[in-house]
């Protein structure tokens, strides 16, 4: 990336908002390169396998098949009772679901990754925000605001345990499905 890009932030935007989107699409860039031939020739499949076209090979394909071997189109049936067909098409779906649970797995991984940057951001963001009210509070206070002494300041300014949180969560979680609510 170019220092004159950086320099020119699009109008209505942000600098820092422009800089975290080329840090992002650079990320992406970098994860794709880093790709295996196993992950790009499953990403390939299924993205090939998940369009208009494949379904539309198939209707045709199968289409053919059918009436041939139905003896619609005159000409003699090499599987009559569709035994083969039904085999091909088992064998594809095998194959298509392995490449879709590969392409998955790694989509998974990504939004594994995602979700910790996600709440590290956000973890650092309450941790931020709460030395912001507490000095915002010491402020108030020492300019007599009557504000500086509302009730909810104080419970504001105490740091958030992340553990505390998601054991809270289990809890609640656990005695919902303890009553079938859940």
């Amino acid at each position: 990336m170019n220092e004159q890009a950086e320099q020119r932030p699009v109008q209505g935007m942000a600098r820092i908002v422009e800089r975290n989107i080329n840090a992002l699409l650079q990320r992406h860039k970098q994860e794709e390169k880093q790709k295996t031939l196993e992950e790009k020739i499953a990403d390939k499949v299924t993205r090939f396998t998940g369009s208009m076209l494949f379904v539309y090979i198939h209707l045709a394909l199968f289409g053919i098949w059918i009436l041939w071997n139905a003896g619609g189109i005159g000409l003699k049936p090499f599987d009559p009772s569709f035994v083969v067909l039904a085999m091909f098409a088992s064998v594809e779906a095998i194959f298509l679901s392995t490449f879709v649970l590969i392409s998955q797995n790694r989509m998974n991984a990504q939004a594994d990754k995602r979700a910790d940057l996600d709440l590290q951001v956000s973890l650092l963001t309450e941790h931020e925000v709460t030395r912001l009210i507490t000095l915002i509070t010491a402020m108030a206070k020492k300019m007599n605001l009557e504000e500086a002494y509302h009730p909810e300041i104080d419970e504001l300014a105490k740091d958030v345990r992340p553990e505390k949180v998601m054991d809270t969560m289990e809890k609640h979680k656990k005695e919902s499905q303890k009553e079938g609510t859940f």
